[in-house]
């Protein structure tokens, strides 16, 4: 039986399914959700620094494609795992290119098609589209890796920390808090700054700027719930 479930899940037909189910979903909490932004000419700060490289935590990320406004190009770095079929599937749904691979600049890099992907993220911001990614280190929530930091010096490109957040979810209780969001409610869209890393930074400069980028995700995270009156993922 657990052969069989497995198998199943990983059929490519279940895969599409539950990639239009999801994306579509999705498509109905953006719909029936009242966001406001902070500051409230976000968009302003984020359309001279592209392309640029989007950052956001893991499990807080379900809503992330809608940050795209009409004009904007983009992409989204998903895992190879069979987990991430569905995703990809459901991203490219709603209008975003995807990245196959891993951010992980550990032991696994190599295995989990890290170099190609992290090759493959330098061309699409050398072609004048924006990159999305999350920040943390696999399986250790909201730390950030340094993979994103050497892809802003190798790249040039700012990286553009943010944090989407419903009022209405589910949150589950796994390694990243993950947050399913739900419709009819209010949301909120915070982005604090820009953090740009030199082309000549060191290891003690990345490292620096890696504990930047971790404070400031944290920050967008409490004040986006904040706002909605509703605990943030490090407070439940």
């Amino acid at each position: 039986m657990k052969r069989f479930l497995r198998d199943l899940l990983r059929s490519p037909w279940l895969q599409r399914a539950l990639g239009v189910l999801a994306a579509e979903y999705l498509r109905l909490v953006w719909r029936t959700t009242r966001f406001s932004y902070d500051p409230a000419n976000v968009y302003d700060m984020v359309e001279p620094a592209q392309p640029a490289i989007f950052a956001f935590w893991h499990g807080q990320h379900f809503m992330t494609p809608f940050i795209k406004k009409s004009g904007h190009r983009g992409k989204v770095l998903i895992s190879r795992h069979r987990d991430g079929e569905f995703n990809a599937l459901a991203v490219e749904r709603l209008g975003i290119g995807t990245v196959r691979g891993s951010g992980d600049h550990g032991s696994a890099f190599h295995r989990k098609g890290g170099v190609g992907a992290f090759k493959e993220m330098l061309r699409v911001l050398e072609e004048g589209a924006n990159m999305a990614l999350t920040a943390d280190v696999p399986k250790r929530s909201r730390v950030a890796g340094l993979g994103i930091i050497m892809l802003a010096r190798e790249s040039g490109r700012p990286i553009m920390p943010f944090a989407m957040a419903t009022s209405r979810y589910i949150r589950l209780a796994n390694w990243d808090r993950t947050t399913i969001n739900l419709p009819f409610g209010r949301g909120a869209l915070v982005g604090i700054k820009e953090i740009y890393v030199p082309p000549d930074a060191n290891a003690a400069t990345m490292e620096a700027l890696r504990l930047e980028l971790e404070e400031t995700l944290n920050e967008a995270t409490r004040r986006a719930y904040a706002q909605l009156g509703r605990p943030g993922p490090a407070d439940a």
